[in-house]
């Protein structure tokens, strides 16, 4: 797929994934609810991160990715 996550939008959504897997691991719930709700979410953005695609993003036809001057 063609990138459309911006370098800024990246170091975001790192944190971003960070702060939920420590919240999978740290949350007062059951395990199967932190994994599902924060587990979950945070392996999607860490993917997204780490390849600089995002299948929400490409659905809506979004990009944050700076234009490509031709």
């Amino acid at each position: 797929m063609k990138r459309n996550v911006g370098n800024m939008d990246r170091v975001l959504r790192g944190l971003g994934a960070l702060a939920l897997l420590a919240c999978a691991w740290a949350a007062p719930l059951t395990l199967v609810t932190r994994l599902v709700v924060f587990g979950l979410s945070g392996v999607y953005m860490i993917f997204t991160t780490l390849s600089g695609t995002c299948f929400g993003y490409a659905l809506m036809g979004r990009s944050t990715c700076p234009l490509q001057r031709s």
